[in-house]
């Protein structure tokens, strides 16, 4: 009877060590496979935040994967998932400035919280699936050629973290020595962590290699990047990039976070506020000139800025693009993909979508196909093809040409390549003189030989001309 049992345990100790070793291998395919992004794919990229509750109404990650080969139509070569990590039960938001726990019980359930506080970071929000469901994003997102981001949050943790009860220490504190939310906020669902603490640092680079070295994820959009100690950025950015390299996006718009090897690329904030402004006849293309100017001397030619029409801030707090543009996406859109930088479609733009997103409960995009989609699939395939358009770390040069008022014209050229983005941001329509020469309207694919005589442009209307 010894024996048996003895044949037994061994047999199912081999079992295990097979799983084991299977499951190791799943990860390491995940890893090994993909070539680590470069320079290169970012020159050509557009960029696709992923708000995994809101993109089906399962809210799963399963419910994503099925889709992202339509990202890649899109001309998407990086996912930025919102973050996938658990949620803090204890002070969760429900809406305004209350706590679910304000509610009647049978009501707390709908609310789900924030996904900036943050219980476990190396763990997998349940809400959205498990961990080999997460697994299986990433393989076939690096199956289609597309690099995965996760959305970090250094700045706080949700008031259920483990650290609150084993390293209080870590978290900032008032002179009552009560652990605090994040200074001059309304984030009182999470607790401030302390940058003076150097274990918590250590602590917070472990977890974020976790996901790289072991999950195979390709880098990190860091929350409010700009309040977390610089110094901490050039440890941290460094270590993971001696183990793999990583885009990093800093939600931040200071020009030192991009210095030396740090972030990659931070937000246009000033650009997309100076587009709400166009858009609404509150600015002026002498305005974005100006911008543009700005940006030369803030920001080093290699740093790269994500231009965006929305995203998940602007979507529920802020509006949707028809109440912020009226009916001008399109110009808006098409200026995104031809500046300089990288352009950003967010959950549900592609679908037209024409309502806020519900930030703590569960709400759902449209998925209906429309001529917007088909737009930004045309854009995509431009931006990934034509050199002209490159706007990474070597972008295309970006020249402005001469026009009449509240018309903005500008070439983009690189590698023999060259390329006119033609708009009006006015309500009349206008005749301008654009540069003699054989060019194609990529939107309409037709011949146009200007010689000289005057081009025709409607209110609010654009061209793209390809030389």
């Amino acid at each position: 009877m010894k024996k048996l049992l003895l044949v037994i345990f061994t047999i199912s100790i081999l079992i295990s060590c097979k799983e084991n070793m299977k499951e190791v291998e799943v990860i390491e395919e995940i890893i090994s496979e993909f070539k680590p992004i470069s320079n290169d794919i970012l020159e050509s990229a557009v960029i696709y935040e992923a708000n995994i509750r809101q993109y089906s109404p399962e809210g799963t990650f399963d419910e994503f994967t099925k889709d992202i080969p339509q990202l890649k139509e899109l001309g998407v070569k990086v996912i930025w998932l919102m973050p996938v990590f658990p949620i803090s039960e204890t002070k969760r938001k429900a809406e305004g400035t209350k706590f679910a726990s304000e509610f009647p019980e049978e009501e707390q359930a709908k609310y789900l919280g924030s996904y900036y506080a943050v219980t476990d970071f190396t763990e997998i929000n349940p809400e959205f699936g498990t961990k080999e469901d997460f697994r299986e994003l990433v393989k076939t997102a690096h199956d289609n050629g597309i690099y995965v981001i996760l959305d970090w949050v250094p700045n706080h943790t949700g008031w259920d973290h483990e650290w609150l009860k084993n390293h209080p220490e870590y978290y900032t504190k008032n002179e009552a020595g009560e652990i605090i939310h994040p200074k001059d906020t309304d984030w009182t669902d999470v607790a401030d962590l302390n940058y003076d603490n150097l274990d918590m640092r250590k602590e917070m680079i472990e977890d974020m290699s976790y996901w790289v070295t072991e999950e195979g994820v390709d880098g990190f959009r860091c929350d409010v990047a700009g309040s977390v100690p610089l110094d901490f950025w050039e440890t941290a950015i460094a270590e993971l990039r001696n183990k793999k390299d990583v885009f990093m996006l800093a939600e931040a718009w200071e020009p030192e976070l991009l210095d030396g090897n740090l972030f990659d690329m931070a937000y246009a904030w000033n650009g997309h506020h100076l587009m709400n402004g166009l858009a609404k006849g509150e600015k002026s293309v002498v305005e974005f000139d100006a911008y543009m100017e700005k940006i030369k001397t803030d920001y080093d030619a290699d740093d790269i800025l994500m231009n965006f029409i929305t995203n998940h801030d602007e979507n529920s707090w802020n509006g949707t693009i028809k109440e912020r543009m009226g009916d001008k996406k399109e110009l808006f859109t098409a200026l995104t993909y031809t500046m300089p930088g990288m352009p950003l479609i967010y959950s549900g733009q592609e679908y037209d979508m024409e309502h806020r997103l519900k930030f703590f409960e569960k709400d759902s995009i449209p998925k209906k196909k429309g001529d917007y989609f088909e737009f930004l699939k045309k854009l995509g395939e431009l931006k990934n093809a034509n050199p002209a358009l490159n706007g990474g770390k070597d972008a295309a040069t970006y020249k402005r040409l001469d026009s009449e008022k509240d018309i903005l014209m500008f070439e983009r050229s690189k590698n023999g390549q060259a390329l006119l983005f033609i708009g009006n941001f006015s309500d009349e329509g206008n005749k301008i003189n654009v540069p003699q020469g054989k060019y194609i309207d990529y939107l309409t694919n037709e011949k146009v030989d200007l010689t000289g005589d005057a081009f025709e442009i409607g209110a609010w209307d654009y061209r793209i001309l390809i030389k």
